[in-house]
Parts: structure tokens; C-alpha cells; sequence
């Protein structure tokens, strides 16, 4: 386990990668696949973390002793330099604690804090506040906000509460997944104004880019446990200023980033991130967890071909 005393905030910079929780085809963890996913990940120059238990890894459809197994597995298997970031998806605030902890314990070096689904009936900006402040104390470790799609109405935090937010001093970065670059600047330039110091990640896979260019201090997404080097050499294009191939290297992630995540129904978009690293040979089976459904036939196709072109 890392020591946590000698990280008072995790390095929430540059490309990491959000893996998946590969299964058997009984639905069981497939620990192997885990193992081979987190070590290819791992031997990516350029992947300084990983965010295990979030949206792309089904943590919100785990149980809490799997979801604690997996980041176990994932502890031991990474190098000892990356940094590993672990979803909290509990409903109640004593839950999230709970869950908060066992990831301190399992080794986690950051939680990143999703937002109740039932908050998309209204809450208001205390409860938030002090969901998220409870959490942080109770785990003793940097939080990570998660700022969701727009789409998703009051679980995307608007601005006046992400101030509220960051005023937390155990927050040290945000996802910035609200799927918006408008939303993405909106944020960037609040949180680089009032706390240089929180890493702001850039989460919309499909528009980097044009995220990257307003300014970013990494990015936490899936596409990198896909197709890491791309999104690698985007990332450094920007940095380096070189635009053109910049644009090259967007047009060549933003078929693939749109057959992903844009086509509907979008919360298939785990499935798709499965049956898309084991058509590279990634791993062996794309079973994901019940409710979510498997793809079929034409939406394997569909992904077979953008593949081709990454």
C-alpha cells in the first residue's frame, strides 16, 4: 500500500485511464483479465493513474466486497508509481463513508465522488457540500468531484455550487464530464481562479481537443484504457502546440470516441469499451452486469470497423 502520509495530494495530472472490471460469462469477476487489463495499462508510458470502480468499470453495479476485491487486485498488480483513483457510488452519506474507507484500506490513493442518483429529484447545495466534506474526513483522503453530462440535470453541479465545493479542502481534482466545452471553460476558468491548485481533467472523450486547447491539467477517461497512444500523443500535441497534428490525432480518436459514447442508448457505452478491448484480444470475454444488456451483432460490427482505423 501506498503511504498515504507522503501524499497529501495524488499527482491528478496527465492521461489516466478509467478501466473496466472484465467478467467471466456467469457474470463473476474475472480476476485473470483484470490482471492482464491493469498491467497493459500500466506499461502504457505516458499512464500515470487509473480510475478503478467508475462508470467505465461498473462500480455502480458491484457489490461493496467486489468493489473492495477489485481495487485490492488492482493495487497489487499496478506499479507502484500510478496512482489509483476509486469510484464512490453509495446512495447514503454513512454508506459512501463506509465505501470511502475500504478504499483508503485497499489502496486507493484519491476517491472520486459520484453523486447520489436519487439527487436527480433536487437537492440543495448544503447537502451536497456536506455529503462530500463527510466523506473526504471520514476517508482521510483527496476527493475528486465528478461534474456530469448536462444531461443529467441536477446531478451536473452548476457553477455556484462547484465554488461551494472546492472551498473542501480535501478536493484536489475534478472530473469534468459535463459533455460540454462551453460547461468544460465555465468550470476551467471558476476553478483556476479561486483554486489553482485542483487538477481540472478534461472527461469528454469526444471533444478533447478542443478542451485541451482551453487549458486542462490531464484527463481521467476510458477511451485511454481503449486506446491509450492516441489520446497520449493528443495530449502532448497540445501541450507542444502542435495544432495540426493535434487535429490529425482528434481525427483519427473522434469515430471511434462517437461510436462509444454518442450513439444511444449511451449507458452502453461500458459494453462497448468491453467488446472493443476484446476484439483487440484485450481480454476474453465482454460479459458486462445485469441490467445492462450485451451488444449485438451489428453494434459489434459497428465497432469492428472504427476500430480498424484507430
Amino acid at each position: 500500500m501506498r503511504d498515504r502520509n507522503a501524499l497529501s495530494a495524488p499527482a491528478l495530472r496527465g492521461v489516466q485511464a478509467a478501466i473496466v472490471c472484465p467478467m467471466r460469462d456467469d457474470g463473476t469477476i474475472h480476476a485473470d483479465d483484470l490482471v492482464i487489463h491493469v498491467t497493459s495499462m500500466c506499461q502504457t508510458a505516458g499512464i500515470g493513474g487509473l480510475l478503478v470502480n467508475g462508470h467505465a468499470g461498473e462500480g455502480h453495479l458491484l457489490t461493496q466486497s467486489e468493489k473492495r476485491d477489485v481495487l485490492h487486485l488492482v493495487r497489487e498488480t499496478a506499479t507502484t508509481k500510478t496512482v489509483l483513483t476509486a469510484g464512490v457510488t453509495s446512495e447514503g452519506t454513512v454508506a459512501a463513508c463506509e465505501e470511502a474507507r475500504a478504499a483508503a484500506d485497499a489502496g486507493a490513493d484519491a476517491v472520486l465522488i459520484f453523486p447520489p442518483n436519487h439527487w436527480s429529484r433536487g437537492v440543495d447545495d448544503r447537502s451536497v457540500v456536506e455529503h462530500h466534506r463527510t466523506v473526504a474526513l471520514a476517508c482521510g483522503l483527496p476527493v475528486v468531484l465528478y461534474k456530469a453530462p448536462l444531461g443529467w440535470g441536477t446531478l451536473s453541479y452548476p457553477p455556484q455550487l462547484i465554488a461551494k465545493l472546492i472551498d473542501i479542502e480535501a478536493v484536489a481534482g475534478i472530473k469534468e464530464g459535463s459533455w460540454d466545452v462551453a460547461s468544460y471553460e465555465e468550470v476551467w476558468r471558476l476553478v483556476k481562479t479561486r483554486r489553482p491548485d485542483v487538477s481540472v481533467m478534461a472527461s469528454g472523450d469526444e471533444h478533447l481537443l478542443a478542451c485541451f486547447q482551453i487549458g486542462t491539467d490531464g484527463s481521467q477517461v476510458s477511451l485511454a484504457a481503449i486506446a491509450p497512444e492516441p489520446v497520449l500523443e493528443l495530449y502532448d500535441a497540445v501541450r507542444s502546440k502542435d495544432w495540426a497534428g493535434a487535429k490529425a490525432l482528434h481525427d483519427r480518436i473522434y469515430p471511434l470516441a462517437c461510436e462509444i459514447y454518442r450513439r444511444t442508448p449511451t449507458y452502453l457505452a461500458t459494453a462497448r469499451l468491453k467488446a472493443a478491448l476484446k476484439l483487440l484480444g484485450r481480454i476474453h470475454s465482454d460479459r458486462v452486469r445485469q441490467p445492462m444488456r450485451q451488444l449485438e451483432a451489428v453494434e459489434i460490427e459497428n465497432l469492428s470497423r472504427v476500430l480498424a482505423d484507430i
